[in-house]
């Protein structure tokens, strides 16, 4: 469950709990990314694994976020890129932490490539978007992503001009 933030501490030990009862797994962000004790309060109460970090820009923010989280989140598109990312997904192995790449599958695909990916999030808002702007897109079908068979350089998509100028801003 993502509460996007939503909560407050008491709001969300009560939800927290009541999610216990009905063995759900995840509780994303159930106060601010920004309150590390409430975070960290949470993660010790309730037995789903309290999941944060998507607004992560640097690495001494995922460094803070450690001890507040089960699983750690990272937004490639966020974070200063693959290179920061990868070593957000380093930090938190290093303390047992899985980490979750947050929204952008496509780009995330290749950064996966990591022992302690948890899950890409999927959203088929995003998907539908970079399936409209890009040729080269990953088919999730049967759970696996197989980026680079194309042969294409870096990430392997190729911008559809066509559409994309029918969506430019101010054009």
């Amino acid at each position: 469950m993502d509460a996007n933030g939503a909560y407050t501490r008491k709001q969300a030990v009560r939800i927290g709990r009541a999610l216990d009862d009905a063995d759900v797994s995840w509780f994303e962000e159930p106060v601010s990314s920004d309150d590390l004790v409430g975070l960290t309060q949470l993660r010790h109460t309730v037995t789903a694994d309290v999941a944060a970090g998507e607004y992560g820009y640097d690495l001494p923010y995922f460094a803070r976020m450690i001890p507040a989280v089960d699983c750690m989140q990272a937004d490639v598109t966020r974070c200063g890129g693959i290179t920061v990312w990868l070593r957000a997904a380093a930090l938190a192995e290093a303390h047992g932490l899985q980490l979750s790449g947050h929204c952008a599958p496509h780009v995330h695909a290749h950064a996966a490539a990591v022992p302690n990916l948890r899950h890409l999030e999927w959203f088929h808002d995003h998907v539908r978007i970079e399936n409209l702007l890009f040729d080269g897109t990953l088919d999730p079908s049967g759970g696996t992503l197989r980026p680079g068979l194309s042969g294409e350089p870096g990430l392997g998509l190729t911008i559809r001009p066509d559409v994309a100028d029918r969506h430019r801003a101010g054009g």
